[in-house]
């Protein structure tokens, strides 16, 4: 199956929704007590998660918390999205089965599914999701060899796909290598390709020393200038940094207005450069990019 076609706004503006997906805040389910505060955040997605920060005996308890809290009205303007358990696990069948016989209404704007080592695992959830009517993107979480060797077919997997996103520590682990930027740079390209390919979004892995400001601030700085259009974080306190980082500054939002309405006159040069419609290309992401960051935030804490 396809993914969104060339001019989608997903691949010529860099995002699909009105609202931004600049920051993606983890918040484990069984802290339902920190939902609302994470809302309140900054992020521009809560990811309310029955994964890796919930103990194998609390897996039922966490999966009733989450659905109870993400039936309810978010206590910001914020999207939300449900990581299940991986989906060949019995947790992460109960997962699927809770989303499936929920009442319609409320509930998570994605669902991120763990471990996507092939295509068939997003065209199975598709298929049962589809039976039950219930319209609920996917974002596939890669993070194994077997699901970078397979990530362009991944990408392409189902209409509903909406991203995939980079699992960093999985993958180095899988790998054998450091959890850092070089030796998962190959990786990364990889995955932003396929993303781009099928044109759809692409989240970076959080970036795991909460101690460290600066190396987050340049691990950010590095996913955006190689393609990513969001990065997650583990703690509240890397949500000002990411969002700064994903959203353009208004030197670029000036140059990016002056290179379309150069090019609309033909050949033109800005600041000693030839435009092309690459470049036009480039300058209306940043803008729509820009038209996203500026929804109210008024209900958001500092």
């Amino acid at each position: 199956m396809s993914g969104h076609p060339v001019n989608d706004p997903v691949r010529d503006g860099g995002l699909s929704s009105e609202q931004p997906r600049r920051s993606w805040l983890f918040t484990p389910a069984t802290r339902p007590d920190r939902f609302d505060r994470a809302a309140r955040s900054g992020a521009d997605v809560l990811i309310v998660d029955l994964e890796d920060a919930v103990p194998p005996a609390d897996k039922a308890m966490a999966r009733d918390a989450a659905l109870t809290a993400l039936a309810a009205a978010p206590a910001a303007p914020i999207l939300r999205a449900l990581r299940i358990n991986a989906p060949v696990t019995p947790e992460g069948l109960e997962d699927l089965l809770a989303l499936m016989r929920r009442p319609q209404g409320g509930g998570p704007d994605f669902v991120i599914v763990p471990k996507v080592d092939s295509p068939e695992t997003i065209r199975w959830i598709d298929t049962l999701l589809s039976g039950a009517g219930r319209p609920l993107p996917l974002v596939a979480l890669i993070e194994s060899a077997p699901g970078i060797a397979a990530v362009e077919e991944i990408a392409r997997a189902s209409p509903r796909l909406a991203a995939l996103f980079f699992g960093a520590a999985d993958l180095s682990a899988d790998l054998g290598c450091a959890t850092a930027w070089e030796p998962l740079l190959s990786a990364r390209s990889r995955l932003i390709n396929a993303a781009a390919l099928a044109g759809i979004e692409a989240v970076d892995s959080p970036f795991f020393d909460l101690t460290d400001s600066a190396g987050l601030q340049r691990e950010a700085a590095s996913a955006l200038a190689l393609g990513f259009g969001a990065k997650a974080a583990i703690h509240p306190g890397q949500i000002s940094t990411i969002t700064a980082t994903f959203t353009p500054t208004e030197a670029e939002i000036a140059q990016a207005r002056r290179i379309l309405a150069e090019s609309a006159k033909g050949v033109a040069v800005v600041d000693g450069r030839m435009i092309d419609e690459a470049m036009a290309r480039k300058a209306r992401r940043i803008l729509s990019r820009a038209t996203c960051a500026t929804r109210p935030q008024e209900d958001r804490l500092p």
